[in-house]
């Protein structure tokens, strides 16, 4: 009996760049167009901190991003030639000695030694925080580049934080949560690493890491600029090890004008006022003691800047099926403080929006979104993208190509990875697996994949124009991350450039 099997590949969204160009590839346009933001070549001031040799060692890395790097993977549609700053985003990085500020070997080298056990680790972080927030100011830098060795970026430690109880809880949810990934068909690594993004985890809470430690504590300052972490060994690997440097170069210049206040890009094909909201849920451990989840909200729209909001504080009590969820109150105060914010930018409200959660939603859920939008807000969708053991293989060489959408019955699955053809190459080394996504009340699952499609290209991290969640999800996750290093009286900073 042949299954009712529903196939539709939908087109890759089209970016727009400078002079209303429009493409699909962020690298080939902007070296053709240039940034969206263009106004002649622009001038971006970065502060520079760490070792006194890490610090020469980015100044020369700054100096040969002025220059044009060939790329030598051998996929010249997927990895193109870095042709300059100039060219590619039509400004200038600059560096003066009055945004350098170097950390002492000597002091570094004692503090590092004991963080490895956790005994000085909060030490470090402070001392590179003093250093970058001595920067912060009437002058102050647009971005600061905070120079590392390998070692440091890979620093990992217990979370000494936590009683002895609190671990054996968290180590029982790491369990569950593990439990729900390996429920996947035969998941690979890669498979593994991608779900994650999608589930809460206890580890996030259970180790801290000196890059996530950092920028958290950097971004409790009123003044705070965002950084860039620059490691050693992106400086220093050869070309042909890993990326080649022209993607290298287009990675980190991309990621930096960002956080310098560029846009790079935009997409053409989300409707205007329309707000996308992400909420996901992350462990954290209130003053209290008392270990709770935190829930996020971040929102997208074509019509303001990507921001973040902190919602309410949950029991991990309040859970069903293993996932937290939010009463009705809860629900509605987070979408009404979403709505405000959205108004205070962009003027008006929006005339719809589209929440997007990685678990379905409860009755309460559905309630309260519903209070808040009455009277303000015309349309709701409610969106769940969630991990799936489905796999589909295509007849050939050719893997399923990005942007499929497979619908089965009541089930949709969508490739938002897969064979890119634009690449003419798939970019992984396993059969792709797609997200499984639905909605509360029915709804039109190909518009809705549309636009998800279209929100995995907005990404300003990468030079890519592809990942494999939306913005929603994916800064969402990135805000929850850095939220289990604040206390739980901490409002984060709401802009999208303080996490990339």
């Amino acid at each position: 009996m042949a299954l009712p099997l529903k196939i539709d590949v939908l087109p890759e969204p089209e970016l727009e760049f400078a002079n209303a160009a429009r493409d699909i590839d962020p690298r080939r346009a902007l070296a053709k167009h240039g940034p969206i933001d263009d106004r002649g070549l622009r001038t971006i001031k970065l502060g520079l901190v760490g070792l006194p040799e890490d610090i020469e060692a980015a100044k020369g890395w700054l100096n040969r991003l002025a220059q044009f790097a060939p790329a030598s993977e051998g996929n010249s549609n997927r990895f193109r030639d870095w042709p300059g700053l100039e060219k590619a985003l039509h400004c200038r990085f600059i560096t003066d000695a009055a945004w350098i500020r170097p950390i002492e070997p000597g002091h570094y080298n004692a503090l590092f030694k004991d963080a490895l056990t956790g005994k000085t680790f909060g030490e470090l972080v402070e001392l590179f925080d003093g250093r970058i927030s001595s920067l912060y100011g009437d002058d102050a830098p647009d971005c600061i580049l905070v120079c590392i060795k390998p070692e440091l970026g890979d620093l990992r430690v217990a979370n000494p934080g936590l009683s002895p109880e609190e671990r054996k809880a968290l180590e029982v949810l790491r369990a569950e949560e593990e439990s729900d990934q390996l429920a996947l068909f035969q998941p690979s690594p890669e498979e593994l690493k991608q779900a994650e993004a999608l589930f809460t985890m206890a580890d996030d809470l259970l180790f801290r890491t000196f890059y996530r430690a950092l920028k958290a504590r950097t971004m409790t300052h009123d003044e705070a600029v965002p950084i860039q972490v620059l490691r050693r060994d992106t400086i220093d690997r050869p070309d042909d090890k890993g990326q080649s440097f022209a993607t290298r170069f287009w990675n980190m210049a991309t990621s930096t004008y960002y956080k310098a206040k560029g846009v790079p890009w935009r997409p053409t094909d989300l409707p205007k006022n329309v707000c996308f909201v992400g909420i996901s849920f992350h462990h954290m451990k209130k003053r209290s003691g008392h270990l709770v989840y935190a829930s996020v909200a971040q929102a997208y729209s074509t019509d303001v800047q990507p921001f973040a909001l902190k919602g309410a504080s949950i029991d991990h009590e309040q859970r069903r099926d293993r996932q937290p969820y939010l009463n009705e109150g809860q629900a509605k105060s987070l979408l009404d403080d979403v709505l405000h914010q959205y108004a205070e930018r962009a003027g008006v409200a929006p005339d719809r929006i589209v929440i997007h959660k990685t678990s379905s939603y409860q009755p309460e859920e559905l309630k309260g979104f519903a209070a808040a939008a009455k009277d303000k807000v015309a349309s709701l969708d409610y969106v769940w993208l969630r991990a799936t053991s489905f796999r589909m293989v295509r007849k050939g060489l050719e893997e399923p190509w990005r942007g499929t959408l497979c619908r089965l019955k009541d089930h949709s699955y969508f490739f938002t990875g897969g064979y890119i053809p634009w690449w003419n190459e798939y970019p992984g080394m396993h059969i792709p697996a797609p997200l499984e996504i639905g909605s509360a009340f029915p709804t039109d699952m190909k518009l809705r994949s549309k636009e998800i499609l279209t929100l995995t290209k907005m990404n300003w991290n990468s030079s890519d124009g592809i990942s494999r969640l939306p913005i929603t999800l994916l800064f969402a996750r990135r805000v929850g991350e850095l939220m289990s290093e604040l206390s739980d009286n901490a409002t984060p900073k709401a802009s999208y450039r303080f996490y990339i």
